[in-house]
């Protein structure tokens, strides 16, 4: 595929349907080290694309010494979500970032476009050309106003982010690109140049299937990490093990800054109150795995949910008969009925952070190199604290 660029920047798709347990460097997924947290099984390909009509696309950029960076789209469904929206929330863990749309999403409860994660200085690229992207769809021809929703982490320590790489061309990628099966992770997308918990952070994913006696719910999550803390793995002090964690050296410089961006899919039928509910949640699910969304953390939360049934769509309305005024008819989960959701979107948002770390490439740019965790030592490490195999 031939991109033009003044930078030469190379776009790599990695579509949702390349991405294997045990990827070309010997990475494998947590679930290969019997790393598998909490009591719920998760769907066919433990990814957020379980939830049915769920699909995720990735474009990669790197261009020579200097560019590492990607876009990673997720879409609720294949249909025109301007034209058919989904309930959704937005939750704020620590605020130091940048979530453009969200506002809008917090005030009426809905999402009307894909969801894009980018780098930091290219959202409003991003943004940008995904407006440009959905004008141009059949439908759309007297559209006047549009709420983009992207968010992003900083990978400026792998990526030289004042050049803004981020074209439509590299939306395009990802939009198109977008599939369900199983999810590309690690050093993909949003995650090419990112880092956690001072390793190779990147692209994770996980989901929950809750019992038939529960709901049969699916809950999935995706997350771009690159942030900072002390990590744990299932309890087990993996990053005290290594040598690499926040403050070890008490300066202001080892702190555990960075950020995460944490995108919640579910078929439950909840809408935007519960969501954010549901939201709020997985933010107990990065904390087990040690961060402590640090002053210059960025940690946000999308959550949307996929039922027909919730959705502000013409089946879904009907006319007072003694006024003209419309009512909206849903059919919703009761508070009692959420908290099997909570513990779901605990274990998969935890279990997500593992993947994006284990699947994730060491990376040499800008004359440095961000190291994938060894996870032979992670193996001893587990194997030291009695978790998952030995």
């Amino acid at each position: 595929m031939k991109i033009r660029h003044v930078l030469a920047v190379v776009v790599v798709l990695a579509a949702a349907v390349v991405a294997p347990s045990v990827s070309a460097q010997g990475r494998v997924r947590a679930r290969e080290l019997g790393v598998a947290p909490g009591i719920f099984k998760p769907g066919t390909n433990n990814a957020i694309t379980d939830v049915a009509g769920v699909k995720v696309g990735h474009a990669t950029i790197i261009s020579g010494d200097s560019i590492h960076t990607g876009v990673t789209a997720i879409l609720p469904h294949a249909g025109n979500l301007f034209l058919d929206r989904v309930p959704a929330a937005v939750h704020v863990g620590n605020a130091y970032g940048k979530l453009i749309g969200s506002t809008q999403v917090k005030e009426l409860g809905e999402l009307e476009t894909p969801i894009l994660l980018t780098c930091t200085l290219c959202v409003w690229r991003a943004a940008d050309a995904l407006v440009a992207e959905l004008l141009a769809q059949p439908g759309m021809e007297r559209v006047g106003s549009i709420n983009p929703l992207i968010g992003e982490t900083n990978d400026g320590g792998l990526n030289a982010i004042r050049s803004r790489p981020v074209t439509p061309a590299s939306v395009h990628e990802a939009l198109s690109s977008a599939a369900s099966g199983p999810v590309a992770e690690g050093s993909v997308g949003a995650g090419t140049g990112t880092s956690a918990f001072e390793w190779k952070g990147g692209i994770g994913t996980s989901s929950r299937v809750l019992p038939k006696t529960l709901g049969g719910w699916t809950i999935g999550v995706l997350v771009q990490t690159n942030f900072g803390g002390v990590l744990q793995v299932m309890g087990a002090p993996v990053g005290k093990e290594l040598g690499r964690y926040a403050f070890k050296g008490a300066v202001e410089r080892e702190k555990g800054d960075g950020s995460v961006m944490i995108v919640v899919a579910t078929d439950a039928p909840i809408t935007d109150r519960n969501l954010e509910r549901v939201a709020a949640r997985a933010i107990m699910g990065l904390a087990r795995t040690g961060s402590s969304a640090s002053n210059g953390s960025g940690d946000f939360v999308i959550a949307f949910s996929t039922a027909s049934g919730v959705r502000r769509v013409p089946a879904n309305i009907t006319r007072n008969a003694d006024s003209t005024a419309r009512l909206l008819n849903v059919a919703e989960l009761p508070n009692d009925d959420m908290s099997a959701l909570f513990q779901g979107v605990v274990e998969a948002t935890e279990e997500a952070i593992y993947n994006s770390l284990f699947m994730a490439t060491s990376v040499t740019a800008r004359g440095r190199t961000t190291e994938a965790i060894p996870l032979d030592r992670v193996r001893e490490i587990l194997a030291k604290y009695n978790v998952g195999k030995r």
